[in-house]
């Protein structure tokens, strides 16, 4: 199989990749993005069968840090009359791999953890009066199962040696292992004593500049991957097949431009004094020669779509994208994903027994020796003493849902013309917030008022209702609308929800806060409640559905209103609800 056969489909890639990972996993990684199925499935049996006699170990996504790191063992403590430390997920894995599920959605604090043992391979140990530093050599591999912009933590993708992507690879496509057991364990054997070459590390680095590939961590990756597949040959050399598939699998998933295409140059003919030295000068040209079939390797590796949108000059950031869902993050005392637990009092939140248990255990002796001292003694043996700086309380993440707040201009023959396509957003959008547990609400202005006709909801039937009969005509009073706009999304604040505004308008206020036509009035009343959107610190876009022509309307009106609110403003002359709705996704993932 040559070079651009090993990698000219997803599966093979994605199997390379695992088998490279599999022949020297300790301070290595694989990010396999790709959600359960049969691909995922066989791919992770064929590297624990790869990984023998390594051991792999599982984590998820919300793994609490005691368990990670370790901790007090309380019951031994107890026992023992001293602290005794409960070994954490990454010690006991030491000289194996870790399997992390879901990791888009693991914490910084877990990336950081994961991190750092990659980096040094052993992991501090502070806490519950404990200090220690444990061995933790290990492999990482990050199962992320995101989709669209979310991605695995920027810190820990850095540190895993090979990016792949099963998505939309089935069974059908699932080939058979290239080699042996026996033959793998032999190149585990022989991977040690491969040797590299200058050329060959100076030809990665260059690839790694073409491709905007910054982190010198990929290219130290590319060289390992280079040691591998020259092992997995049978062959104690790297060779220039291997640099090639090197950069494949470790430089070009990391690419962040499109390499410059070769510039074809005329060659002039040598003189005649020179045409014995021809046989050197083609000696000379063979550094050169390399680079670009290493090159051409890692641009076939590339995702077809990311290729189109490295080609338009769109930079690909995964690592550092959003997680892909609306509302922000806050702490509750209450509610939510269960976290590490933290000093404080009983008043203020649930007691978290064990980890107050942990936090007095050390000081059981001193204690007891104290009491013992003391006038008023309880009889009998007490197993532990237990004081106010010793409580600990459980906190909580919890993921606050969002609220989007359409304000539809419904006056006059344009509303009307529009509220078509206000409808098929919402009901696009509808099906999404159901999935994140997100609210919709709309709210129409005409005549001399703005009118909440659809209250945040997430009940499709409740809102089809109210879409269906929602009339138009009259005035267009702006700045009524904004009002109730900012009434609702204070009032989704106070119920822990992140409002969104979605402003659709021609802009063109007749109508101002007294209900009296005017358009001077109309307008400063109408950028007045845009600036108290601002002042609220609510996010807000505008859309603008005037269209150009005849009326020889401008956007003006719609973009000084968009300026007010620090809105983003997007011109729909002929908007679709197609449209509407990918704006707004967008906006609640920034």
């Amino acid at each position: 199989m040559t070079a651009s056969d090993a990698v000219s489909t997803p599966w093979r890639r994605a199997s390379l990749a695992g088998a490279l990972f599999a022949l020297d996993p300790i301070g290595s990684g694989l990010l396999l993005r790709s959600g359960p199925g049969p691909a995922r499935d066989a791919l992770m049996s064929r590297i624990v069968t790869d990984l023998a006699p390594m051991r792999l170990f599982r984590a998820p996504a919300d793994i609490a840090d005691d368990r990670l790191i370790g901790g007090l063992d309380v019951a031994a403590t107890l026992r023992a009359g001293r602290p005794i430390a409960e070994t954490g997920v990454l010690a006991a894995a030491d000289g194996g791999v870790l399997a992390v599920a879901m990791a888009e959605r693991i914490s910084t604090g877990v990336a950081a953890r994961l991190a750092a043992a990659l980096d040094t391979g052993e992991i501090a140990l502070q806490r519950d009066g404990l200090s220690a530093v444990l061995p933790a050599r290990i492999g990482v591999v990050a199962l992320d199962e995101g989709r669209d912009d979310e991605a695995a933590p920027a810190a820990l993708a850095e540190r895993l040696a090979f990016w792949v992507d099963l998505d939309g690879v089935g069974w059908r496509d699932i080939e058979p292992p290239i080699l042996s057991e026996e033959d793998f364990a032999a190149a585990r054997i022989r991977a040690p004593r491969v040797e590299v070459g200058q050329q060959a590390s100076a030809t990665l680095v260059a690839i790694a500049v073409e491709l905007g590939v910054a982190s010198p961590r990929a290219v130290l990756f590319a060289l390992r991957a280079a040691r591998g597949l020259a092992a997995l040959r049978g062959v104690t050399r790297v060779e220039d097949e291997d640099v090639e598939l090197a950069a494949a699998l470790a430089l070009g998933p990391r690419a962040t431009r499109m390499p410059a295409e070769p510039q074809e140059e005329e060659e002039e003919p040598p003189p005649e004094d020179e045409a014995d030295d021809t046989e050197t000068a083609e000696e000379d040209n063979t550094p050169r020669e390399l680079e670009e079939r290493v090159l051409e390797a890692a641009r076939a590796a590339l995702p077809p779509g990311l290729l189109a949108a490295l080609a338009a000059g769109v930079q690909r950031n995964r690592s550092g994208a959003s997680d892909g869902k609306s509302g922000e993050e806050n702490y509750s005392l209450r509610r939510g994903r269960p976290l590490d637990a933290r000093p404080g009092e009983l008043s203020k939140g649930r007691l978290a027994l064990v980890a107050t248990l942990r936090a007095a255990a050390p000081w059981r002796r001193l204690r007891e020796g104290a009491a013992a001292q003391g006038a008023a003694i309880q009889a009998g043996p007490r197993r532990i003493i237990v004081k106010p700086e010793d409580f600990r309380i459980t906190r909580h993440r919890q993921k606050r849902g969002a609220t989007t707040i359409f304000v539809v201009d419904a006056s006059g023959s344009l509303a009307m013309n529009r509220l078509a396509e206000v409808k098929g957003a919402i009901e696009l959008l509808l099906a999404d917030c159901y999935a994140r547990r997100d609210h919709v609400a709309l709210i129409a202005f005409r005549g001399r008022t703005g009118e909440l006709v659809l209250p945040p909801t997430r009940a499709t039937a409740r809102a089809r209702r109210a879409l269906s009969g929602l009339p138009g005509g009259g005035g267009t009073p702006i700045a009524a609308g904004l009002d109730a706009a900012l009434g609702v999304a204070d009032q989704s604040r106070r119920k822990g929800q992140t409002p969104l505004i979605v402003m659709m308008t021609d802009g063109r206020a007749n109508i101002g806060r007294d209900g009296e036509p005017g358009r001077p009035r109309a307008m400063e009343d109408a950028l007045d409640a845009a600036r108290r959107i601002r002042a609220a610190n609510v996010a807000a876009l505008a859309i603008d559905t005037a269209q150009i022509g005849a009326s020889g309307r401008d956007d003006a009106p719609v973009r000084a209103l968009a300026e007010a609110m620090t809105a983003r403003y997007i011109k729909l002359p002929r908007a679709d609800a197609a449209g509407i709705n990918a704006a707004v996704r967008g906006a609640l993932q920034r």
